[in-house]
């Protein structure tokens, strides 16, 4: 009987009602305001399409619909938040059908990438253009994210009290939810997220002095709400002084990364200071990095055999 009433139901009531049953409670605020984004998609893109009217050409349809004015990476991401509720919508009887089978992924021309990470010497030209003052600002944050490689809200979320000083590490335990108007506390992504990272000395004596009067558990960036652009738009402006390619703050944690694989750091180590789920995920980040690494890797090889005789 609940099945039955299911089925006349539009996709957009059944998928609204599968998130809040499914996911709310279950995944990160920012997580779930994307399903949420994705609702209003799809009450946008077919409002009057029922449940049990969806079929393998009708979500080509939507999936089409959706791609005309996105890329082929966010239409795929579209797709996947589809794809939970339709599948539990077959399992549940409301669709005889999967209808996700054999899709076709589609997208309008992306637009030129800015660079996603810096060389070394790129880094030591922005580096110079720092405004380091006496007091907190935001090219302190950037020098912090480029020697840490954090995430935006794990920076944004660290207090005087996050810093252990004696060890020169710096404790991830935390985010904060900046897109929110009220900003607050929030879990890292996940699990792995809670680390504890290495800092060089210098860091460590700079940020000793930086926030020595500060209130220990309060952020030390954050005054007001915070918007990611502001960052960018200060990046902007010192990539442009420095002559180098402008990137995005979240490219400063790309740079770090990148950095360590071309000094030499394992895979396994890097994936740990970034707070990786897996190593599949930092090898499959920085792909161009790492086969790049072995070319360099299989002419030391050939050059060390060679002098075998």
């Amino acid at each position: 009987m609940k099945a039955k009433k299911r089925k006349e139901q539009t996709f957009h009531e059944y998928f609204k009602e599968w998130v809040d049953l499914y996911k709310v409670g279950a995944i990160r605020s920012i997580t779930l305001q994307k399903y949420y984004v994705t609702e209003q998609k799809i009450q946008e893109l077919v409002p009057d399409l029922k449940i049990k009217d969806l079929d393998r050409y009708t979500y080509q349809q939507l999936l089409n619909s959706y791609a005309l004015t996105h890329e082929k990476q966010t239409t795929m991401d579209f797709h996947h938040h589809l794809k939970g509720a339709i599948l539990d919508a077959v399992d549940e009887g409301v669709i005889s059908q999967n209808p996700t089978r054999k899709i076709v992924i589609k997208g309008k021309t992306p637009r030129p990438k800015k660079a996603k990470f810096l060389n070394q010497f790129e880094v030591q030209a922005l580096l110079k253009e720092l405004n380091l003052k006496e007091d907190i600002n935001w090219d302190w944050f950037i020098l912090l994210i480029i020697k840490t490689g954090l995430r935006f809200s794990e920076a944004l979320a660290l207090t005087p009290s996050d810093f252990d000083f004696s060890k020169q590490k710096i404790i991830i335990n935390k985010t904060w939810d900046y897109k929110m108007v009220t900003g607050s506390f929030q879990p890292t992504k996940n699990e792995s997220s809670n680390r504890k990272i290495q800092i060089d000395w210098q860091l460590a004596m700079q940020f000793s002095q930086l926030i020595k009067t500060k209130d220990p558990d309060k952020p030390i960036f954050v005054k007001s709400r915070v918007f990611n652009s502001t960052i960018n738009n200060r990046l902007n402006v010192l990539c442009e002084n420095a002559n180098i390619p402008t990137i995005t703050v979240h490219s400063l944690r790309h740079t770090h990364a990148s950095l360590l694989l071309f000094a030499g750091v394992s895979i396994a180590s890097v994936a740990n200071r970034l707070g990786h789920s897996s190593m599949t995920t930092t090898q499959e980040t920085y792909l161009h990095i790492i086969q790049e690494l072995e070319n360099q890797d299989n002419d030391k090889i050939i050059r060390h055999l060679s002098m075998l005789m």
